[in-house]
């Protein structure tokens, strides 16, 4: 840095409060901040070698327990020195391409840039008075999002937080629909819900989103209202058992509210039959939502777009940006094939978004949108499509999609892995298991699958997630990172199998100790395993 860049970083803030407003006459600092904040993540990045430190909450909780939030830090590079010390050492880097857990994806440069801009202007887009121009890139984008869907003309949504808000949003839609038909009741916005509500259900796969319980909890239907559907041996929502879970509903006199299809469940990235559930709540005269916040940004896709087919037939389609889109988190949506439904959120106040003020044509988002204050993370979406194209990032996700594909050839080839399924989108579920080995019962492989995570996570060599599948542990590769290679994953599957093994060994010697298995035992406490797996010597003795 420039000596007046070093006196900049070295002002205080606290002693002259005007100096700390972003406004034209603090340009310079603000400009100065902004180069040392860009020069500190460059750095931090270059030295980056693993997805994780590694740290627990235990170790890293006693750092914040004398932090004095009341008397500030002298200078900007003492709040920088700060953060490098409790945030930047310790957190997790999503474009490390061994971070391979959850919907977590690396963001492109105009994302970044456009979170620089949109947090220095700070529009609200809740009314064209407080965006303009940022409530008109929100509506083109929405508008380009429904064409890609191919909802039609009457299409529309907004901009959201992120795939709960958006299921929550498309669930009250399609709650206060149904009610509004209801006999003897003006409405839920008005008058709250009807005795009938209790008798409502929404239809799902049972490996659907957990935020559709928590959507229906909030809509006063509760946790029970989700009917979990079967699904098929690829983890589809099965259409028969669809159509059989809607019969005995109105046998029983339950009310279908609506139905969700997935494209891209979290674990398995099944892409439910869109079109055969589409025609069924046609059919039925039912709410058809897809959840696609994993598999949307196949609309981007020159390659697997067609595998979205059927979402046209959608009442409303959750979208996430900041997934397969990789955009900053948050930036999402929740889009409706019939805009007119939208006015089931819209509430107008005299000293916001008066009615007059609808009817006059003044396009204020707040009308359709569950939030008021709300932030323009459109201009995301918009940097990325003007400066990048659809093309591009469609062509990012096929990339993932063909590494997902090497990945499970790697792991199907392992003789201690076994691997749930061949891939939908890009997701791999198998865990270690050595079926040679008769020592260990099913709750020990669950245990050790447990530890190996954690194994991993605490060297920070690699990031895996964790599900179970009917009832037992396994392991989980989240792919959506086009910097990842074979040889990454390759490395992972192999650190993998070295903690097993050594897990594996440890046991059996504990065993070997005792005249009799103890199949319910806890696996042996033993260090961390830094040797290389049984494999890989075999196959370099027969080199040698």
């Amino acid at each position: 840095m420039s000596d007046a860049q070093t006196d900049a970083c070295a002002r205080s803030l606290s002693s002259s409060p005007r100096a700390a407003l972003f406004s034209p006459a603090n340009m310079d600092a603000w400009q100065t901040g902004m180069d040392r904040i860009s020069q500190l993540v460059a750095e931090q990045l270059d030295s980056v070698q693993k997805p994780f430190s590694g740290i627990t909450p235990e170790a890293l909780r006693p750092a914040f327990a004398d932090l004095d939030l009341e008397t500030p830090l002298e200078n900007l590079e003492a709040g920088l020195e700060e953060l490098k010390s409790l945030y930047l050492k310790d957190a997790v880097y999503f474009h490390h391409p061994r971070y391979i857990a959850h919907l977590n994806c690396p963001v492109v440069l105009p994302g970044v840039w456009a979170e620089s801009l949109l947090g220095a202007i700070n529009s609200s887009l809740d009314t064209w008075d407080q965006s303009a121009g940022g409530t008109l890139i929100e509506q083109r984008l929405i508008d380009w999002t429904t064409e890609r869907l191919g909802l039609g003309p009457t299409a529309d949504g907004i901009f959201t937080s992120g795939g709960t808000q958006s299921n929550l949003m498309a669930l009250l839609l399609a709650r206060d629909a149904v009610c509004e038909k209801l006999p003897n009741h003006p409405g839920n916005q008005t008058h709250g819900l009807p005795p009938e509500a209790g008798r409502l259900r929404v239809f799902a796969s049972g490996i659907s989103h957990f935020s559709l319980q928590k959507a229906c909890a909030l809509l006063g239907l509760g946790h029970n209202a989700v009917v979990p559907v079967a699904v098929d041996e690829r983890r589809r929502m099965d259409p028969v058992a669809l159509r059989d879970a809607l019969d005995n509903a109105r046998a029983e006199g339950l009310i279908p509210m609506a139905v969700v299809a997935t494209a891209g469940t979290t674990d398995f990235g099944s892409i439910d039959p869109l079109q055969a559930i589409g025609r069924e709540c046609h059919a039925r005269g039912i709410w058809f939502h897809v959840d696609g916040a994993y598999g949307g940004g196949l609309i981007t896709s020159r390659r697997h777009g067609h595998w979205l087919k059927g979402t046209e037939m959608a009442d409303s389609v959750t979208i996430d940006y900041h997934k397969t889109f990789f955009q900053p988190v948050s930036c999402s949506a929740c889009v409706v094939r019939d805009r007119t439904q939208l006015r089931h959120v819209t509430y107008h106040a005299d000293y916001l978004n008066p009615e007059l003020q609808a009817r006059e044509g003044t396009p204020d988002q707040v009308n359709k949108s569950l939030q008021t204050t709300r932030r323009f993370d459109a201009l995301k979406l918009w940097m990325t499509l003007r400066l990048m194209g659809a093309d591009a990032l469609g062509d990012m996700l096929d990339c993932v999609i063909d590494l997902t594909r090497e990945g499970y050839q790697l792991l199907e080839a392992a003789p201690d892995i076994d691997v749930v399924q061949a891939p939908e989108l890009s997701t791999l579920v198998f865990r270690f298991h050595d079926a040679t080995e008769e020592t260990l019962g099913a709750e020990q492989w669950d245990a050790l699958n447990r530890e190996i995570r954690k194994r991993l996570s605490r060297s920070g060599e690699a990031i895996v997630a964790a599900t179970k599948v009917s009832g037992r542990q396994y392991l989980k590769f989240t792919l959506l990172n086009p910097e990842t290679r074979q040889e990454d994953l390759a490395a992972v599957v192999e650190l993998i199998r070295q903690h097993g093994q050594a897990l594996v060994k440890a046991h059996q010697l504990a065993v070997s100790t005792t005249a009799q298995p103890n199949h319910g035992a806890p696996l042996a406490d033993i260090p961390t395993a830094s040797r290389r797996s049984h494999t890989t010597e075999a196959k370099e003795s027969r080199h040698a």
